[in-house]
C-alpha cells in the first residue's frame, strides 16, 4: 500500500455549506464578500486531494421556505474546487451528522479537517459531533465565515477553551 493510499485511508477534508445563499446580494443569509477565504479553501483543497485526502462537501437544504433550496440557493458556491471525485452530503438539520451518511463516509477516517460557513452553527455542529465520536479535528479558522468576525472568533475561542485538544489552525499551516 503506498503512503497516499494508506493516508487517504485515515484523513478528511471536510467543507460544510459553502452554498450560493449565502453569497447571494438580497438574501436574508448574506454574509458579505468572502472571495478571500474561498480563495484560501480552494488552496487547501488542492492541497489535500494532492495529498489523497477524502474531501466531503455538506449542502444545507430545506424542505419548505425560501432560501437554502434546491435550484434557489442551495448550489455549492461557483468556483469551489469541487469535482466528481468528491462527496456531496445533503442535510436538513444543523448537524452534518443527523439522519445523513456522514458516519459511513467517515469510517475508516483519523482525522478531519473542517472549514465552511457558518463557524458558530453548521461548522461547530460538526467539530461537536465530530469531537463526540473521537476524531482528531482541525478547524481551518481562515478557511470559515460567520456573519461577524466577533462571533466567529468567540466560536473558535470557547471551542479552544472547552476542547483544548482541537487544533485551530490557518490555511498555510496545514500546506507547509
Amino acid at each position: 500500500m503506498s503512503s497516499k493510499s494508506n493516508e487517504k485511508s485515515k484523513k478528511a477534508l471536510v467543507l460544510i455549506d459553502f452554498q450560493k445563499e449565502w453569497t447571494t446580494k438580497g438574501s436574508e443569509y448574506y454574509i458579505g464578500n468572502i472571495g478571500e477565504v474561498i480563495g484560501k479553501t480552494n488552496l487547501l483543497v488542492d492541497y489535500c486531494k494532492n495529498k489523497d485526502y477524502k474531501v466531503i462537501f455538506t449542502k444545507h437544504v430545506e424542505k419548505e421556505g425560501k432560501a437554502f433550496r434546491k435550484g434557489k440557493g442551495a448550489e455549492l458556491i461557483p468556483g469551489i474546487h469541487l469535482t466528481s471525485e468528491d462527496k456531496i452530503i445533503e442535510k436538513n438539520k444543523i448537524s452534518p451528522f443527523y439522519k445523513t451518511s456522514m458516519e459511513k463516509e467517515l469510517n475508516g477516517i483519523k482525522e478531519v479537517i473542517i472549514c465552511g460557513i457558518l463557524t458558530n452553527l453548521c461548522v461547530r455542529s460538526f467539530v461537536q459531533d465530530a469531537y463526540d465520536r473521537d476524531f482528531e479535528i482541525t478547524i481551518v479558522k481562515d478557511c470559515c465565515a460567520a456573519f461577524d468576525n466577533k462571533t466567529h472568533e468567540f466560536t473558535l475561542k470557547d471551542l479552544r477553551e472547552t476542547r483544548p485538544e482541537i487544533k485551530i489552525t490557518n490555511w498555510k499551516k496545514i500546506i507547509e
